[in-house]
């Protein structure tokens, strides 16, 4: 499944295909107390928070990978126009939404 092709672009190149429909990947993250007391003290001194910066790459990851596995159960080849959005539940905890298009190849 991880070879399923997600793009950001409209069209692929070479490729005609229909549309079967939107498809999101979804996921609400959050650290542990420890590495939060950790980030609490790096926000009195200022500068990058890397246990977050970890946090949102690992959401970021899982997002796409259930982006590609609810495209895959509705049959298409492909997923184009994939954003991403993300906001903040709680102090500590976040939520990435990967979103696109399902395609099936013609």
């Amino acid at each position: 499944m991880s070879d399923m092709l997600v793009t950001t672009t409209e069209r692929i190149p070479g490729q005609e295909y229909e549309i079967i429909g939107e498809v999101f990947g979804l996921t609400t993250q959050s650290k542990n107390i420890v590495r939060n007391i950790g980030a609490g003290l790096k926000n009195i001194v200022g500068g990058e928070i890397k246990d977050y910066t970890q946090m949102m790459v690992e959401a970021r990851d899982v997002a796409i990978d259930r982006l590609r596995t609810n495209a895959a159960a509705m049959g298409a080849d492909a997923v184009v126009m994939m954003r991403f959005d993300s906001g903040s539940i709680s102090a500590d905890m976040q939520s990435v939404a990967a979103y696109g298009t399902a395609v099936k190849f013609k």
